[in-house]
């Protein structure tokens, strides 16, 4: 068992160190690089970074729908302000490549789906069934 399968931490900074050295053109013992687990947590980089900006247009969009559906509760403030927060966030996660990625009509409908079917005992008032903004509109209004 490795250390990238018992301690990533240690596992991460000895990888590194390796690869600066690599870099600086030391002749290193391949095998004390981790290739295939490199390789992999590189890859996932990108997909965490798109998983979380994913994630954040739909808490965005979720407490956007909760506060038009309930617009008499006392939380719509906390909504509203916690949807710009997303949004905020959303943006600076955002990166150009990720725009063919993410489908703002696939994360309203989840967004709908997670809804809740009421909220201090009062069921909801109907909200747009097709998703009312664009990504270009989530991203810019923080």
């Amino acid at each position: 068992m490795s250390d990238y399968d018992t301690d990533i931490l240690i596992w991460s900074e000895h990888q590194a160190e390796l690869l600066r050295r690599h870099a600086a053109g030391e002749r290193l013992n391949d095998a004390n690089l981790d290739w295939p687990n490199i390789i992999e947590e590189v890859a996932d980089v990108g997909r965490n970074s798109l998983r979380a900006c994913r994630s954040l247009l739909l808490q965005a969009l979720l407490h956007d729908l909760k506060a038009e559906a309930w617009p008499l509760s006392r939380d719509v403030p906390h909504w509203r302000s916690e949807a710009r927060v997303a949004r905020v966030n959303a943006a600076d996660a955002y990166t150009p490549s990720m725009r063919r990625r993410i489908d703002v009509t696939e994360l309203y409908a989840k967004a709908l789906r997670v809804m809740p079917d009421t909220i201090d005992g009062q069921p909801p008032l109907p909200v747009p069934d097709v998703c009312p903004v664009t990504l270009d509109e989530m991203l810019a209004a923080g």
